[in-house]
């Protein structure tokens, strides 16, 4: 073989292997390109489901609480027929059941007083004012608040008892 035929032979091969690195490049660049667009669309469902699951909790949450506001009233009624002593023998197991039941759905009935007033859990009904008091105080409660988990769903109504004024 000759210095030519050489040469040329190593010019064909290496043009050869340039041809075949650069569609190798563009493979590459096409499979880097794939995996990034998968990439990017599991990261994109992901989120869609994360987003779905929230919802439909969400969803359910507000249908429970849509449902335990309706009863209020009847929780109300018990509670009054408890206090006057009309809740006995079958009718009190009915009453213990409903509140059980309710409980366990999540709904919390909450009635503390004396305690300082909040405006996101209490409703001022009535004001009064005393020297017994330092701060704003719910100091009797004429109804009382439900939460759905941590979520208010009725404030309790309350008297208030702020501290007189001293002249």
């Amino acid at each position: 073989m000759s210095d030519e035929n050489i040469a040329a032979s190593d010019k064909e091969l290496s043009d050869a292997v340039n041809e075949a690195l650069s569609e190798a490049t563009v493979e590459v660049d096409e499979v880097t390109t794939l995996t990034a667009d998968l990439q990017r669309v599991q990261a994109e469902y992901a989120n869609y489901r994360k987003r779905v699951d929230r919802d439909r909790a969400s969803t359910t949450e507000f249908a429970f609480a849509s449902v335990l506001i309706e009863l209020l009233p009847v929780l109300d009624d018990l509670d009054r027929a408890g206090e006057h002593g009309e809740l006995t023998g079958g009718f009190k197991a009915v009453a213990d059941r409903i509140n059980t039941t309710v409980e366990k759905l999540g709904l919390t009935k909450f009635a503390d007083a004396p305690v300082a007033f909040n405006p996101e859990i209490h409703e001022a009904l009535m004001h009064e004012t005393s020297t017994d008091v330092s701060e704003p105080t719910a100091s009797k409660i004429l109804q009382p608040g439900y939460k759905f988990k941590e979520r208010v769903i009725r404030p309790a109504r309350v008297v208030v008892t702020d501290p007189e004024a001293t002249a």
